[in-house]
C-alpha cells in the first residue's frame, strides 16, 4: 500500500523550514517593532463565520464538516473573520483602542491546485481595530512595505485604491446594494474588455450613463500622484466622492512622510466584497508572473456584518508561500550554516557514557550539540560530521580523558587543540 500526501498540500523538509522559520522571525520582529502583538485562532469555526463574511457560495471553497454533536464546522480558509470573532468573544468591551494584533497559521481552501496556491497555505497579517484615519491606514501600508523590505523583495508596487470614491458616487446617483455588489464583482476581475461591456455594452448593469461614463475613465487611471488632478476632476460635484478623496489624498501625502515611495495608485483595485469600505491595497511582484500578487489589505467595517458595534479594521494579509516565491526569485540563496555547532565522536566504548555527559553539558549551555548514536567507527564518524557541514568535533579518547580533555577539531580548517573538560563551554563559545 502506498500512501502519498492530500493533494494540494506540500511536505517541507529541514533547510526550507529553516527559511521559513527565518522568515517567520524578521516578519515578527517587524510586526512587532510597529507595536503589534500575536494572538492565535483556532483551526476550525462555526460554518456561519465564513458564510455570513463570504455567502453561502463559499462553502464550495471550503473544508466543512459536521462534529460529533452535529454541529457545522469549516477549516478557516483565511484569518480575518476569526479575528473579528475574537474580537467580539475577547476584547470589544475592555481593550483600549486601536488595537494592534498580528497572527501567523495556515488556511484551508478546496480550490484547484496550481504554481503558488494550494489547498494547505499560510497567512502572516495584521488587523488595526479602531483607528479609522489616513494615519492608521498608512501606518498599515509602510509596515507591510517594511516587512517586504526586510525579506530582501525590491520589486514590490504597492497597488492602493479608496472605494469610498467609487461607493460615493453610488450613494449619489442611489444605486441600490444588489448592483453595487454586481459590479464590484466585474472590477475586481481586472478585466477592461468585461467593465467596459459590464458599463457601456448592450446590457449595462447600471442603468446610468453619466454614472457609467465617469465608473469607466475613473477605473481606468493607474499610476502616481500625477494622477490625483484627474481623480478629482471626475468626482467634483459629487460631495460624497470628493469626501472620500480628501481621504485618499491625505494618505497619500502621509505615506510620502512615512517613506513609502513605492506605490501605485490604481482606481481599478477593488477587494470584490461588500465590507471593504476604504482604502483597499494589494502587493505585485512581477516575477511571478501569474500569482505576482503576494498581499491583500484594506479598511472594513467586517465587526458589524457579525452584529458588534461599528468600529473600522485596516489589515493585510501575506500569502506566506508567495512570499517565499518570491524570496527564491528575488534574493540570493545562501548556503545555510550547520544547525549543529559541535558533533560528539567517542571513539571507543568505554568512553561513551562520559561523551554523553559532556554532549548534556553543552546542551545546558546553549551549544547545539550532537552525538554519535550509532557506535560508528572513528572514519564514519568523521565522514558523517563532514556530511553533515559540522563546525567543530569533539573527539573522545581515553587517553585524552585520562589527562582532563579532549580534542576538539574545527572541520574548516582542520586544526586541532586539546581543551580541558572544564574550559570546553568558553572554548566553544570563542571566550
Amino acid at each position: 500500500m502506498e500512501f502519498t500526501r492530500p493533494r494540494g498540500t506540500k511536505d517541507f523538509l529541514f533547510d526550507e523550514m529553516r527559511r521559513r522559520k527565518e522568515a517567520e522571525s524578521l516578519l515578527r520582529n517587524v510586526f512587532e517593532n510597529y507595536g503589534y502583538q500575536e494572538i492565535q485562532t483556532p483551526l476550525f469555526e462555526e460554518l456561519k463565520l465564513f458564510t455570513t463574511k463570504s455567502g453561502e457560495e463559499i462553502v464550495d471553497q471550503l473544508y466543512n464538516f459536521k462534529d460529533k454533536s452535529d454541529r457545522e464546522l469549516a477549516l478557516r480558509p483565511e484569518i480575518t473573520a476569526p479575528v473579528a470573532r475574537l474580537y467580539l468573544n475577547e476584547l470589544e468591551k475592555t481593550a483600549s483602542k486601536p488595537i494592534k494584533l498580528y497572527y501567523y497559521g495556515s488556511c484551508f481552501r478546496y480550490e484547484r491546485p496550481q504554481k503558488g496556491r494550494f489547498r494547505q497555505f499560510w497567512q502572516f497579517g495584521c488587523e488595526l481595530i479602531g483607528a479609522k484615519s489616513p494615519e492608521g491606514e498608512a501606518e498599515v501600508i509602510a509596515m507591510c512595505n517594511a516587512s517586504i523590505k526586510k525579506l530582501g523583495i525590491t520589486t514590490a508596487d504597492i497597488n492602493i485604491n479608496h472605494l469610498g470614491i467609487i461607493r460615493g458616487l453610488f450613494a449619489h446617483f442611489g444605486i441600490d446594494v444588489a448592483t453595487q455588489r454586481e459590479l464590484m464583482i466585474v472590477i475586481d476581475k481586472g478585466d477592461k474588455d468585461l467593465l467596459k461591456e459590464s458599463l457601456i455594452g448592450e446590457n449595462p448593469i447600471i442603468d446610468n450613463a453619466e454614472l457609467n461614463e465617469i465608473l469607466l475613465e475613473l477605473i481606468d487611471l493607474v499610476g502616481d500622484k500625477s494622477i490625483l488632478p484627474q481623480i478629482e476632476a471626475l468626482v467634483k460635484g459629487y460631495e460624497e466622492a470628493e469626501e472620500a478623496f480628501a481621504e485618499f489624498k491625505e494618505l497619500i501625502e502621509t505615506l510620502d512622510s512615512s517613506k513609502v515611495s513605492n506605490y501605485t495608485l490604481n482606481l481599478g483595485v477593488a477587494r470584490g466584497l461588500d465590507y471593504y469600505t476604504g482604502i483597499v491595497f494589494e502587493v505585485y511582484v512581477p516575477e511571478l508572473g501569474a500569482q505576482k500578487q503576494i498581499c491583500g489589505g484594506g479598511t472594513y467595517g467586517l465587526v458589524k456584518v457579525f452584529g458588534g458595534q461599528e468600529v473600522t479594521s485596516t489589515g493585510f494579509a501575506f500569502g506566506f508561500d508567495r512570499l517565499m516565491n518570491a524570496m527564491e526569485e528575488l534574493t540570493e540563496q545562501k548556503e545555510l550554516e550547520s544547525n549543529i555547532n559541535v558533533f560528539i565522536a567517542p571513539i571507543s566504548d568505554d568512553v561513551r557514557f562520559k561523551a554523553f555527559e559532556i554532549a548534556q553539558t553543552l546542551r545546558e549551555n546553549d551549544i547545539a550539540t550532537d552525538i554519535d548514536l550509532t557506535r560508528r567507527k572513528f572514519k564514519k564518524l568523521m565522514n558523517y560530521a563532514n556530511n553533515k557541514k559540522v563546525k567543530n568535533v569533539a573527539i573522545i579518547g581515553a587517553k585524552d580523558l585520562e589527562d582532563g580533555k579532549i580534542t576538539i577539531k574545527n572541520m574548516e580548517s582542520g586544526e586541532q587543540s586539546l581543551v580541558n573538560l572544564d574550559e570546553i563551554v568558553s572554548y566553544l563559545k570563542g571566550e
